[in-house]
Parts: C-alpha cells; structure tokens; sequence
C-alpha cells in the first residue's frame, strides 16, 4: 500500500510539473520573448560543444547587420 501511494505522488509531481511547463510556454509565447532567450542559449550551447557551428551563427548575426544600400528612386 505504501509504494502505490509514492507512486502515486510521484506521478502527480509529474503532472504538476509538466503543468507548470505548458503554463509557462504559453506565457513566454503570449509575451513573445521566447526567440531571443533561446537564441542566446543555443549560441552558448554551440559555442562550447560546436565550434564550427558558433562561427556559423556568428557570420548569420554578421549577415544580419550588414546593410545593402539601395538605389535613390530618382537614379534610374
């Protein structure tokens, strides 16, 4: 009897937790402030275990703030 009872809270802290994740995301995603914070994390990540893919994403955030100047309208 006691194990069925552990079991059974273990597999309600389950179910809380997993709970507090959706309510959790479907904040992040209301608010939208997802995309950075886990932009910044996968760069951390990749900085440490791929070295290659850091450099990567370094040149797209290059890409990214280089500027093209375009034509004026009036120089056809």
């Amino acid at each position: 009897m006691t194990m069925l009872v552990v079991g059974l809270i273990i597999v309600l802290l389950i179910c809380a937790a997993m709970i507090g994740l959706v309510l959790l995301a479907l904040r992040v995603r209301r608010r939208g402030s997802a995309g950075p914070a886990i932009g910044a994390a996968m760069a951390a990540y990749d900085a440490a275990m791929h070295s290659t893919a850091y450099d990567s994403y370094l040149e797209m955030r290059a890409e990214e703030d280089r500027t093209v100047p375009t034509p004026s309208p009036d120089n056809s």
